[in-house]
């Protein structure tokens, strides 16, 4: 099953990130400037057909083998951005990391007032499941509001509120600490939309002054101190992997233990 799993057509941008070469967008930009060849024929098409199996890809003239596969967490400061460059010259996520590691992209984004844990890997499929709503993988949020705020405003946001003509919701949010001035909420998300937790906030009126993601799953931001990274440990990306599955799948592991 395995070899005609792998012998099924993707296309040659596609197949550069499954190898952990680079992401897909960063491929189809290299394929476009004549840089790639398949089986020694330039291609400037991102989607010309290729079989991962048997096809050679080189670029620049070297031959691209898959990449060991690298998964990562990084406690990312405020102030920095998630991505490659930026055209403003900001700082970006890659000025934290070691500029001999092998390419490594984002799972997800954080914005670029936002803080905590944020995954980098050059494993592509592992990194669309993380982000797809239907692994129901929960992300945890530390977010600091600048009113004085109780159940009420936590209980509004589970509800959800409408914002840019959809409903924006909270999976669970509760009050960690209030003060005269300001809250400390927690926040859970099943499905992370674009500034999600402030476009909610927002909508209420209300001021975030500090937005953490402090846990994606089972996986806890920890000690993990601000700009800095580290290789997942085994048993930390089992827990995700286990996390990740769906309802059937773990129906079917209980039966079978």
């Amino acid at each position: 099953m395995g070899q005609g799993h792998e012998s099924r057509r993707v296309g040659l941008a596609r197949a550069l990130s499954k190898l952990g070469f680079c992401s897909r967008s960063q491929a189809a930009k290299l394929i476009r400037e004549g840089r790639v060849r398949l089986n020694g024929a330039t291609r400037r098409d991102p989607e010309a057909p290729v079989r991962m199996d048997r096809d050679r890809i080189e670029v620049d003239g070297n031959t691209v083998t898959t990449e060991s596969r690298i998964y990562l967490m990084l406690n990312k400061p405020r102030g920095v951005v998630t991505t490659a460059s930026d055209e403003k010259g900001r700082a970006t996520v890659y000025s934290l990391l070691d500029q001999q590691m092998p390419w490594v992209g984002p799972v997800g984004r954080l914005d670029q007032a936002s803080e905590g844990l944020l995954l980098l890997t050059n494993d592509s499929e592992w990194a669309a499941r993380i982000t797809d709503p239907c692994s129901h993988l929960e992300k945890i949020y530390h977010v600091q509001v600048g009113v004085p705020a109780g159940e009420t405003l936590a209980a509004k946001l589970v509800q959800g509120v409408f914002a840019g003509g959809e409903l924006l919701r909270a999976k669970q949010a509760r009050v960690l600490r209030a003060g005269e001035k300001n809250t400390w909420l927690e926040i859970a998300l099943e499905e992370g939309k674009n500034r999600h937790i402030r476009r909610m906030l927002e909508n209420l009126g209300i001021e975030v002054l500090r937005l953490i993601r402090v846990a994606i799953g089972p996986l806890g931001l920890g000690q993990l101190a601000k700009g800095k990274s580290r290789v997942l440990a085994e048993a930390e990306k089992s827990a995700l992997d286990r996390a990740m599955k769906s309802p059937r799948d773990k129906a079917r592991s209980h039966e079978m233990s």
